[in-house]
Formats: C-alpha cells, structure tokens, sequence
C-alpha cells in the first residue's frame, strides 16, 4: 500500500503540468496539413504568440526544444568567427555558448557563478574593452532553470546603450516567459528564445524564436543560416508549409493554441501575479522550514529569484532521499539538482528544485508543500514550524 495513489503531481521546472483543456484539445484526429482550418488557426495565433512575449516584432517557431531554439537564434544571426559574450548565471547561458562555440563561434564568457546575477560593472568593462565593437551578440538567460537565478534584463540593455555598442542582446526566455513579467520590446531584448514546455502548458517539443528588426538586419549577413533554421520563411511564409519548414507540427500546435486561449482568459498581468502569489507561498515555507534545519535557498535575496522555479541545498543526502520518498508515498515529483553541487558533494545529493509554473493553483502548491514536510518527518530531517501556516497566510 502507498499514499502516491491517484494522480501524480510533476512539481518540476517542466515539462509544467499539462491542463486538461490542452490535452482534450489534442485528443483529434489529423488535420489537413496544407490549407483551411489548421492554416487559419496558426495565422490567428500567431499575434496571441507576441503577446505574451510583448512584442510586435517577428516569431519563428521551430518543432524542437529549447536547445534547438538556442541554434536556431545563433545560426540566424552570426558567422563563423563572430564574437559572443555569454553571461553566465547558473548553468543555461553555458549551454547556449557551448552551442555558439560548436557553430564555430569566438565565445567568451562571463561567469558569475550559481548563486548571483550578471555584474553590471563586470559587464559595462568588457564592452568597454570591445573598442572595435566585435561582440555581435550577447546572450543571457532571463531565469537560471537551475539555480532560480533571474537577471535584469532592462538593466542589461541599458548598460549597452550606455556604451553605444551595437550588440544584439540576446536572452533566454525558456523558463520565465508566461510566468515571471517579461517585456521583449519595452526592455529592450532584440532577440528571445522560448520553449513551450514550461509557462506555455504545452508537451515539450515546440522551440521560438521571437527577433526585433536589428536582429533582423543581422540575419542579411549571418553566414551561418541553414535552409532549415532560416527564420525568414518561418517568420514570413508565402504559403503555410514554410511556417514550420516541412510538416507542421499539427497537436502541438492544437495544445498552445487552447494554452494560449487559457492565457489570454487570466489576463497575462494576472498570470504573472498569480505566479508572483504562489512562488511567495513556496518561499514562506521554505524560510520556516530553514529556521530549524539544513533547508537553504540557492537565491537569497527574493527579488533576484524566479517566480517559476525555486532552486535549494539540504544537506549532503538529504535532497535525493527526500525526492524519493515523495514520489514513492506522495505522488509528488521535485525536480533535480541539476547542475549544482559542493565540493563534499559531487553528485549533488544535497539539492533540489520545486517547479511553480504554469497551470498551478493554490491547493496543487499547499499540497506539494505538505507533501515535503511528511517527507522531512518521515526522514528525521531537521527543520523549523508553522511552515504550512506560513504559506497559506502568503496565499490568503
């Protein structure tokens, strides 16, 4: 016998659970791929897909993940040689330059670590030292889906404005877009890259690449565009095969469209405020919880932490064993240290991740949070009270 009977709760930083209406939405039989209503339901939502990223500009959407997305972006606007500046936050801008070097890319890095944001004086130097301008692109991630790191990005653009340097800003929108408040145009950002696994409700498997006319007026002259990532036609089609360079992606596309619709019902203010809502209940638990025990949070300070994903340490063991015992007598799944560790932890045991984002309310948040205080209990693992009262005191 075991508690984890009945209908399991992902708890992790995506794929986000699936809502009903997403999965009904895909439960069809095959369109007809080449005109009518299929053709019409992607020309109409594709203004609904710029909302959310706040941005009148241009959309590519690629069948991929997010990694995919990453060489999309790059092979639109580089060539073999140019200059990158990655700002590394946690581990995701080291994977978008590893992908950036493997294109034949010159990538330099700055690397701020696991635990803080990028260091706006740190950044203002190395563009100071780039006299010639060579850097062609910036990249960024908006949130760390590993540390919960969220960086600044009107502060970035800024910065670059300051300098007068005429690099594209780049960032990465995977885990924050639809959950933490993201404005593409109004901050400045002349290229995003977004997945729809995660804030977008939708199975993993859709890639975006949302780009301004700068990034745009890159492209004229990127040597790197292949037939297939080329945005152009993607962005731009004559007819609706070049939307997706071949066969569309026709479930998926079923899924965010009803995703879309149940965003653009909430009000994407209020999306963001209901993510604002629920991330502070986690975060209410988890300081109780630290008052009493090994219980830390990656990201100290609040304000630099994502809505969407909330990374913590709790002692060497502790986070394996305890993400176990939920999935076995819970039904609640938390997601992996994924790339943090210690130095007397390699393996990185002593980590793990809640994932809020998404199709969430307040009774899948308080469930999963007293989930994890029966598996502390049940652990002997130390940790403080009223944590449970604390969180529903954030959601009242």
């Amino acid at each position: 016998m075991t508690l984890a009977n009945g209908r399991e709760y992902l708890a992790i930083p995506g794929p986000s659970v699936m809502p009903d209406r997403v999965l009904q939405a895909m439960h069809r039989a095959a369109p007809n791929i080449y005109e009518g209503a299929l053709a019409d339901m992607v020309d109409a939502m594709v203004p609904d897909l710029k909302a959310v990223a706040r941005t009148r500009h241009h959309v590519a959407i690629y069948i991929c993940n997010g990694h995919g997305a990453w060489e999309a972006a790059l092979t639109n606007v580089l060539s073999r040689g140019d200059k990158v500046l990655a700002l590394c936050t946690g581990r995701f801008t080291h994977g978008w330059a590893d992908v950036a070097e493997k294109l034949g890319a010159d990538v330099a890095r700055l690397d701020f670590g696991t635990q803080g944001t990028v260091d706006a004086e740190a950044f203002a130097e190395a563009l100071a030292a780039d006299n010639a301008h060579q850097i062609k692109a910036v990249l960024v991630a908006h949130v760390d889906t590993a540390t919960s790191i969220r960086n600044d990005i009107k502060a970035l653009r800024d910065i670059l404005d300051k300098a007068g340097h005429p690099a594209l800003l780049c960032v990465d929108c995977i885990a924050s877009l639809a959950c933490d408040p993201f404005e593409m145009d109004a901050w400045g950002a002349d290229l995003m890259v977004a997945a729809s696994q995660k804030g977008l409700m939708t199975p993993p498997g859709l890639g975006f690449v949302f780009f301004n006319d700068r990034a745009d007026a890159a492209h004229a002259t990127a040597g790197m565009v292949s037939l297939y990532w080329d945005w152009t036609p993607r962005s731009r089609p004559d007819f609706f095969y070049q939307y997706f360079g071949g066969t569309a992606p026709t479930h998926h596309l079923f899924g965010l469209r009803e995703a879309l619709n149940m965003i653009g019902e909430e009000g994407l203010e209020n999306v963001w405020e209901r993510h604002r809502r629920l991330s502070g209940a986690v975060w209410a638990a988890v300081a109780a919880w630290g008052q009493g025990g090994p219980l830390r949070f990656n990201v100290e300070d609040p304000a630099l932490r994502s809505q969407a994903v909330t990374a913590l340490s709790i002692g060497r063991e502790n986070g394996t064993r305890l993400r176990k015992w939920l999935i076995e007598n819970t039904g609640v799944t938390l997601g992996i240290g994924l790339g943090m560790y210690a130095r007397d932890d390699p393996e990185g045991n002593g980590y793990f991740r809640i994932g809020h984002m998404g199709h969430l309310n307040t009774h899948m948040v308080l469930g999963a949070l007293g989930s994890i205080e029966a598996g502390m209990i049940a652990l002997e693992i130390d940790h403080g009270r009223g944590a449970l009262e604390a969180a529903a005191r954030a959601c009242a």
